[in-house]
């Protein structure tokens, strides 16, 4: 297994997620001008508490409490107290994939060298990530400025021995692993407990993991429709080259255009064997799908110059030798993007909805069963086929459209009005996992039904190499419905493999495009 070197170059997004997964270790970079920094700004730090300097939340209060001086001889208590008196997370954890998403988060912007901590430090949490002996973060608790303090004081409790981790399976004190591996709890030294908890790390992990989840439901979607489109009998010359020419949306055209190379488009016999227009759900799909796939390039950067970025305070320039006070754990970028990807999911999610109406209303799906029931005979007035998941993709679409409410505009001025204007990032962060977890729901369940139709409506010689790839792979979870059974543990099956990111990372993107 290849390792991922931390201290040199920016990492991507695709970084992140490889580690925590826990598919690459992690080395720090063995560069002499990359260590020297580190070792720096730690002697840097040293050499102004020798000269009694002021340093904010290393001899002095954090917050409001920044004009009360600390005693030279309690400054190295200091970080100690503010992990503990942090510890207050509440909420559900955060899981072990994204847990592990957080600490690289953290390490990669600490690895800097502008934040002050010690080789140590850094090496700790590479052994961390390495055996897989994981912070167990509460998700709630963060109003994303000053960073993350809260959750992340569970990165600074564990370094201590003080919180429970992840650990071969389960969740158990780390004073404990300690123990078992004769190692000692980690003392960090002056600013190393606010270098740790005084950032954007959760919300930018989460951020990482929500991208790219939403990059795999657009490509799902986009398959679904093709096959919607399919079953329906649709007019795929609602994505015609030259139309779309028209509108220079490039995520918008690329989208027609894999609806177009997947329904293998011929635009001289379209016209004479498809209906003039279809339902917008159809054919507005490229222009709906299209807006995340546009948005892909910003979200990205704004994600990925968090990630690469010294996002605490105060920093400490260990070139010019100088303390830099400001508000870089501030994490606005984070909380616009969050706040405008889950927008965009939502709709993806409200746009599988209506295609599923359509399937399943005899009224208009074109001559497919009721409800898609694979039954015949005497036993087709019994059965009722996909009724009840359109209930439930109603319900999770619902669900998903009530949490875009902008997470961002609901600052609260909060701890004795030093925090006056904070992010909400790591909430708009949390609120775009739910609703794509909520959208790869309805995902799973269209998934389902389009390979349904698609089967009743005998097309699978006419799906070609891509459409017939992505069928198979949602057969390795769902068997044809034809006497009514529970489809719970189908769709449960593929939700896991959504989230898992199976589909982006399968070999059908690779290995058959047309």
């Amino acid at each position: 297994m290849e390792h991922l070197i931390i201290g040199e170059l920016s990492l991507t997004i695709e970084d992140v997620i490889a580690v925590a997964r826990g598919e690459q270790r992690v080395e720090l970079s063995s560069s002499k001008e990359w260590v020297e920094l580190i070792h720096k700004g730690a002697a840097f730090l040293d050499q102004l508490l020798e000269e009694e300097g002021v340093i904010y939340g290393v001899t002095t209060g954090y917050g409001d409490s920044c004009l009360v001086n600390i005693p030279a001889h309690q400054v190295h208590e200091l970080p100690l107290h503010l992990s503990r008196f942090h510890g207050c997370g509440l909420g559900e954890n955060l899981d072990l994939v994204s847990a592990r998403a957080v600490v690289i988060t953290r390490l990669c912007s600490l690895a800097r060298g502008y934040s002050g901590v010690s080789f140590e430090l850094l090496e700790r949490l590479v052994w961390m990530l390495n055996e897989n002996v994981i912070p167990v973060i509460p998700s709630e608790g963060s109003v994303g400025a000053s960073g993350d303090l809260t959750p992340l004081s569970y990165i600074a409790g564990a370094l201590v021995g003080e919180r429970d981790v992840y650990y071969q399976g389960k969740i158990v004190p780390i004073a404990d692993v300690y123990a078992e591996k004769n190692m000692q709890a980690l003392i960090l030294r002056p600013k190393e407990g606010l270098a740790l908890m005084n950032g954007t790390a959760v919300m930018t992990a989460l951020a990482c993991l929500n991208y790219k989840k939403a990059e795999q439901i657009a490509l799902a979607s986009t398959y679904i429709t093709a096959l919607n489109v399919l079953a329906l009998e649709g007019n795929a010359s609602h994505f015609d080259e030259v139309l779309f020419a028209q509108k220079p949306h490039q995520g918008q055209q690329y989208i027609a255009h894999q609806l177009r190379d997947w329904l293998n488009y011929q635009v001289q016999t379209e016209h004479q064997t498809s209906r003039l227009q279809d339902r917008y759900s159809l054919r507005c799909a490229p222009h709906i799908i299209g807006v995340f796939e546009d948005s892909k390039t910003w979200l990205r950067q704004f994600i990925e110059n968090e990630l690469n970025s010294s996002n605490d305070n105060p920093l400490i320039d260990p070139i010019h030798l100088r303390v830099l006070h400001g508000g870089h754990f501030y994490g606005g970028h984070i909380a616009q993007a969050m706040d405008s990807l889950k927008i965009m999911i939502a709709n993806i999610a409200d746009l599988m909805d209506r295609q599923l109406a359509q399937l399943v209303d005899y009224k208009m799906n074109n001559g497919l069963p009721r409800n898609l029931t694979g039954s015949t005979a005497d036993r087709l007035p019994l059965n009722h086929g996909f009724k009840a998941v359109q209930i439930g993709v109603s319900a999770w679409t619902a669900e998903a459209l009530k949490q875009t409410v902008a997470a961002s505009i609901f600052s609260r001025s909060t701890e004795c009005h030093n925090q006056d204007k904070v992010s909400m990032g790591t909430i708009a962060a949390r609120d775009a996992s739910r609703v794509i977890l909520l959208t790869e729901q309805v995902i799973a369940a269209l998934s389902c039904a389009s390979v349904q139709a698609v089967k009743l409506k005998n097309l699978n010689s006419q799906l070609g190499r891509v459409l017939t790839a992505f069928q198979q792979w949602v057969l390795q979870s769902f068997k044809y419905v034809e006497e009514d059974r529970p489809l719970r543990k189908e769709l449960q099956m593929l939700v896991d493999r959504f989230e898992n990111l199976e589909l982006i990372q399968s070999s059908i993107l690779t290995e058959n495009k047309e």
